[in-house]
């Protein structure tokens, strides 16, 4: 029995559900997503909420059950609300800014790295050391976060490089020159 997939999705005003055969769209105020619905799963719609259920009880469909729930809740966030990830640059002459449709990030390297942004996410720099990526397909936006965030991870001893907002870089005590 899965606790996830057995969670109806309340569905916002202004989101629309529609489902042909297997494919799902879900449009609303800031866009549109299409998924395919894997085999053996059914989507039952409401007045204003989404039930998932399952054909069958075999291995692969009770993974698909919370899986789908959980995607389809995403895309359902994604088009009326959006998402979005922040991500903090630190160190001496670490700063990001916009240029076009690149993102420009010069962390210590020889030259600045440029990052070109997908088409359907928004990255803003505010401060120079503040990221913001946002848009509506939750996937994406953690993986361009993720791709920027690679230019230069954290590291433990002074604790520079490019961070999410909400993580905490556990620092490592350096050498002591005892002699």
């Amino acid at each position: 029995m899965s606790r996830i997939g057995n969670k109806q999705i309340a569905v916002p005003s202004g989101v629309e559900l529609a489902l042909n055969g297997r494919d799902l769209t879900v449009k609303g105020p800031k866009g549109q997503l299409e998924w395919q619905i894997p085999l053996g799963i059914v989507l039952k719609q409401e007045d204003a909420s989404v039930q998932i259920e399952r054909e069958r009880d075999d291995r692969q469909t009770r993974a698909f059950h919370g899986l789908t729930r959980a995607l389809v809740q995403n895309m359902v966030t994604g088009v009326s609300a959006g998402f979005t990830r922040e991500l903090r640059i630190e160190g001496v002459g670490y700063r990001a800014k916009v240029a076009g449709k690149d993102l420009e990030i010069s962390v210590g390297y020889s030259n600045p790295v440029n990052y070109t942004v997908p088409v359907d996410v928004d990255v803003d720099v505010q401060d120079q050391t503040k990221v913001i990526v946002s848009g509506i397909d939750r996937q994406k936006v953690g993986q361009v976060a993720a791709e920027i965030r690679k230019v230069r991870p954290p590291e433990p001893y002074k604790g520079k490089g490019i961070r999410y907002a909400d993580e905490r870089v556990r620092r490592k005590a350096g050498k002591t020159g005892v002699g």
